[in-house]
């Protein structure tokens, strides 16, 4: 437990900081539930998928490569050897890879209850996607923004058939909170221009985007009148894969750690956001530390998701064209 969870209280949920993902999940069947995990080879996002797993429900763990996820998924068979797991190859940054793997879920018999946008990279130095796209904004919005979309059929079908609420959770960051005028610009030229490019801008703005994409989301779902909701949440600061480019930034992650939470930690608000009774009907919101909290007022902006999702769709339009 890191240093600063002492000073943490639980709040209203009777969770907090220190809360991990299977004490904020114990008692709940699952068995009769579909998710899907994206980023679940590593980190918090392997975490969610062995709890999800842990209380019954049946969970696809998207992978870009077969190998990797079949080594996750032995890995976790190991622990929990009924365990429901099914690997299927994703690239989460190639929006052609994205469509197939909705292509083959979408064709195959399973419901969807669950989807968690979990994937993410930070920091890292400036390059494009096999699209041609910033490569922080392609994978942690923009495929996730695809992968959604394509889904959504499948989420809201499976929440009519069976009556049970589809619920859509965005893992973004309390860095959303740091947004600049310069960040939160989605235009494609200044997207992908080199010149302009500043690391943390730059996973800020992706950050902004996960919130802005559940908000803007939850609306146009309770306008239909789905039973799927929509949220997001903070994690929490983790030491895990994601922060491999963190000593560019201005605190190297290595001084922070007394102060980090640990994995099974900062997975647990995923886990309540996506299984937890609590949060049934909730939409719209934003999460920390298991409990409900205001993000920032730009990622409150309908105005600016309301333009994040028309150039989202814009951009995808424009690279899926055939040359």
């Amino acid at each position: 437990m890191g240093l600063w969870n002492w000073f943490e209280r639980a709040g209203p949920s009777g969770f907090g900081s220190s809360s991990t993902a299977e004490q904020v999940t114990e008692g709940i069947d699952a068995t009769h539930l579909t998710a899907i995990v994206t980023g679940a080879t590593s980190g918090i996002g392997k975490e969610t998928a062995r709890v999800l797993a842990k209380r019954g429900a049946k969970v696809i763990i998207p992978s870009r490569s077969m190998e990797s996820g079949l080594r996750v998924k032995e890995s976790l068979l190991e622990e929990n050897p009924n365990a429901k797991l099914h690997v299927m190859e994703m690239d989460l940054s190639s929006l052609n890879s994205v469509a197939s793997f909705s292509r083959s879920f979408n064709s195959s018999d399973n419901h969807l209850n669950i989807l968690v946008n979990n994937a993410g990279i930070m920091a890292c130095p400036f390059q494009l996607s096999a699209d041609g796209v910033e490569l922080q904004f392609a994978t942690n919005h923009l495929g996730h923004f695809l992968l959604t979309n394509l889904l959504l059929d499948k989420l809201k079908a499976t929440a009519k058939e069976t009556g049970i609420e589809g619920r859509i959770v965005n893992v973004s960051s309390m860095a959303h909170r740091y947004s600049s005028n310069s960040a939160i610009q989605f235009e494609s030229q200044k997207l992908n221009d080199p010149s302009k490019y500043r690391t943390y801008d730059a996973y800020v703005r992706s950050k902004l985007a996960n919130v802005l994409h559940a908000n803007e989301l939850s609306m146009r779902l309770q306008e239909e009148g789905c039973n799927v909701t929509a949220n997001s949440l903070h994690p929490g600061v983790i030491p895990t894969n994601i922060s491999r480019y963190a000593n560019s930034m201005a605190i190297p992650f290595a001084l922070m750690r007394p102060f980090l939470k640990n994995i099974a930690q900062g997975s647990s608000t995923t886990c309540y956001v996506a299984l937890h009774p609590n949060v049934r009907g909730v939409t719209g919101k934003y999460f920390a530390n298991c409990n409900e909290t205001t993000p920032s007022a730009q990622s409150r902006d309908k105005d600016l998701g309301k333009r994040l999702w028309e150039f989202s769709q814009e951009l995808i339009q424009e690279l899926s064209r055939p040359t």
